[in-house]
């Protein structure tokens, strides 16, 4: 059933934190429905022209068919409908005690991510700089099932410890390119993003958290060594490197996943519903390793539905695998594959 198209974010902290890159401060947000705040800025709320614009209803209506789009796709899932409830509107409960804080949420990887946890029905909290790719992204969500705070990891006065407050697990899918590219405007480069930016997030988080799946890259140990020393010019590999080292010394319970080069998008300029009926195509065996010895690709939607099923792993607690994707019939969503697949990985 399709979801209702008005919504709104409705300010839940008013305590301001100084900024140096953002026009407005940090703020917690919910996608749910919710009359606009008088006092909300242009970044954070609709104008009622901007609500009824075609483009904002398809936007909005995108989530209500994630869940099956996803199923048409590499994972497969028997999780609960993403829908609303056809009687009464409402979301349906969250079907886990888990609230994952995804990082990232907004890349090729991190839109995976928080699609398939909404489709599993948990409790997703994500941090992300611009409030409005949130909304076209993952519409209309209520406030049990998808938070949204505003804020950039590079700036370490806006991980705010409220932020944090409930989270049990964190899934951080953040980076930039290797070589210089658009995506360096306005000092994205990955000193800033790989290194600090993971840093200031590991230096925010609470030890009661659970779980941090970090997603970096494979060759982060070569990064010295042709043919990994072409790649890392600009010091992605050496960057990426460091913020591992920062999460592994951290004493925070961890995971971390080092993926091939990255296949099957990114889909960033995709609204959900086009996104998630993306397929890994034949390439839907997986690969794990460790070692740092696996050279090759992997498909985005591996790696998303990696970073999910890696939270309940207890096995995995401590542990740097990585991943590729083959030819061939994959794992799917189901958990006791992907259990087999991280138990027993090559090296």
């Amino acid at each position: 059933m399709a979801m209702a198209t008005q919504f709104s974010f409705t300010r839940l902290s008013s305590s301001p934190v100084a900024l140096d890159r953002f026009s407005v401060a940090p703020r917690r947000s919910a996608l749910s429905v919710r009359p606009p705040s008088p006092d909300f800025s242009r970044r954070s709320s609709f104008s009622e022209a901007s609500i009824s614009s075609p483009r904002r209803r398809a936007a909005a209506d995108t989530a209500s068919s994630a869940a099956n789009a996803v199923r048409k796709g590499l994972v497969e899932s028997p999780a609960a409908e993403l829908a609303t409830d056809s009687d009464s509107g409402a979301a349906p409960p969250a079907s886990s005690s888990k609230l994952v804080l995804v990082v990232g949420g907004s890349g090729g990887v991190g839109q995976l991510v928080v699609a398939s946890l909404l489709e599993r029905n948990i409790k997703t909290r994500l941090f992300i700089r611009d409030l409005d790719k949130a909304k076209s992204l993952f519409g209309q969500q209520g406030e049990e099932r998808l938070q949204v705070w505003q804020g950039d990891t590079r700036n370490p006065e806006h991980l705010d410890p409220s932020m944090f407050e409930g989270v049990t697990h964190v899934i951080c899918c953040t980076g930039t390119t290797a070589f210089p590219s658009k995506r360096w405007e306005g000092d994205n480069s990955p000193e800033r993003v790989d290194w600090e930016g993971v840093r200031n997030l590991i230096s925010a988080l609470p030890s009661s958290v659970e779980r941090v799946v970090l997603v970096s890259s494979v060759g982060v140990t070569k990064f010295n060594e042709l043919p990994w020393s072409i790649m890392n010019l600009f010091g992605v590999l050496k960057y990426k490197r460091m913020g591992e080292d920062f999460l592994r010394q951290s004493g925070l319970p961890f995971t971390i996943l080092r993926p091939g080069r990255l296949t099957d998008g990114p889909y960033t300029s995709y609204d959900l519903n086009t996104l998630l009926k993306a397929t890994a195509g034949q390439r839907r065996a997986v690969v794990v390793g460790q070692g740092d010895k696996l050279v090759g690709e992997v498909s985005r939607l591996v790696v998303a539905e990696a970073c999910i099923q890696l939270l309940d792993l207890e096995f995995a607690e401590g542990e740097i695998y990585e991943i590729n994707s083959v030819e061939g019939q994959g794992p799917g969503s189901d958990p006791q594959k992907w259990r087999e697949l991280f138990k027993s990985p090559k090296v």
